[in-house]
């Protein structure tokens, strides 16, 4: 019984491990954090327009888990730049789904179908963009379905924009996991593979 219970201990203790942040982490998740909402700020001109979704994926499929750190530290700091208000209330979920949708992709695709699901996976978040943001919206104004339904397909440009824009980002997913992850290598980071 006690062999059983420290091996459970154990297998506990490496997942804590695991989760755990290093210092050269937390310093380079600022960074990826920090270059995301720069990016976003230097785009900000151009209406649905960004690098985010190119982002996410790219942190996603190199850090895993650990991805929701950057991604986080992108939605605060957008939160103290431009305000905590109603609109920044949905940043808390919207993109943690690109994250999800990213995590549920098999880790070893072959080059050839990376290069292609990534960009498409990024597109599918843009175009959804307005859907996933609505019910926060609806919420927070008493908005009806009904109401909620115009209020997407008033938006259905710009997420058409966002999904155009994110696919051609998207292409870049692919190279920018492997340099990524030779840079980690690079300092002994252990990434996903």
């Amino acid at each position: 019984m006690d062999n059983k219970t420290d091996t459970g201990l154990e297998k506990q203790n490496k997942k804590l491990k695991k989760a755990r942040l290093t210092i050269f982490e937390m310093v380079l998740f600022a960074m990826l954090g920090t270059l995301m909402f720069s990016s976003k700020m230097l785009m900000e001109f151009l209406p649905n327009i960004h690098l985010l979704g190119m982002f996410i994926v790219t942190f996603t499929v190199v850090f895993r888990f650990k991805a929701l750190v950057p991604i986080y530290i992108y939605v605060f700091l957008n939160g103290i730049v431009a305000g905590f208000a109603p609109w920044w209330i949905p940043y808390l979920y919207v993109w943690t789904v690109l994250w999800g949708m990213t995590m549920l992709l098999p880790r070893n695709m072959p080059p050839k179908v990376a290069m292609i699901v990534y960009p498409l996976v990024c597109a599918l978040h843009g175009i959804l963009f307005g859907i996933l943001y609505a019910p926060a919206q609806a919420m927070m104004f008493s908005l009806s379905f009904k109401q909620m339904l115009v209020w997407i397909a008033s938006g259905a440009f710009f997420d058409i924009t966002h999904c155009v824009s994110n696919l051609i980002a998207g292409l870049l997913i692919y190279p920018l996991t492997l340099l990524l992850r030779k840079l980690c290598d690079s300092v002994q980071l252990k990434v996903a593979k």
